[in-house]
């Protein structure tokens, strides 16, 4: 009986240092934050430059690669299958118009929805449209020649 009461006490002790050496451990591993993983998902930390796209970033709480991974698009695809892809997934997270009526004998087969993700997918198509927006403004701005003199300021001509 001596015996099993000392086995008892050895492994409680064993089993104790053990719990208190992985919670140590776990208390370093949640301090510990290596420069590369910042925990900074949406990119918001790098997102300092005061650039265009930088604003964007802040303001949209989302990268572009992110809002592209999101709604499942390429750099290259145009703007119509964006909205295609958003539409898609809008409607696949939505709640059912009205709730099937349980049958008798038959399991349910609800579907399942989620508010997070349909709020992700406004967000995602929002940071593109922003970005393309600003992609056209930008392209279709005059571009002045930097050799080129200024034009004329306009004259003032009063009548006599």
């Amino acid at each position: 009986m001596v015996l099993i009461v000392q086995i008892a006490i050895a492994g409680a002790q064993i089993l104790g240092k053990a719990f208190l050496a992985a919670g140590r451990q776990a208390a370093a591993n949640a301090k510990y934050r290596p420069e590369a993983i910042s925990g900074d998902v949406a990119g918001m930390r790098n997102a300092t430059s005061g650039s265009f796209t930088d604003r964007l970033t802040r303001e949209h709480l989302m990268t572009l690669d992110e809002a592209r991974l999101i709604l499942n698009a390429k750099k290259e695809d145009p703007m119509e299958t964006v909205l295609q892809h958003c539409e898609h997934l809008f409607k696949a997270n939505s709640p059912p118009a009205a709730p099937p009526k349980p049958q008798p004998g038959k399991k349910s087969t609800s579907q399942y929805w989620s508010h997070y993700l349909q709020s992700k997918i406004v967000r995602a198509r929002e940071r593109i449209e922003a970005e393309t927006k600003a992609a056209e403004a930008e392209h279709s701005a005059p571009i002045q020649n930097a050799d080129a003199p200024p034009p004329p300021p306009p004259s003032q001509n009063q009548g006599s």
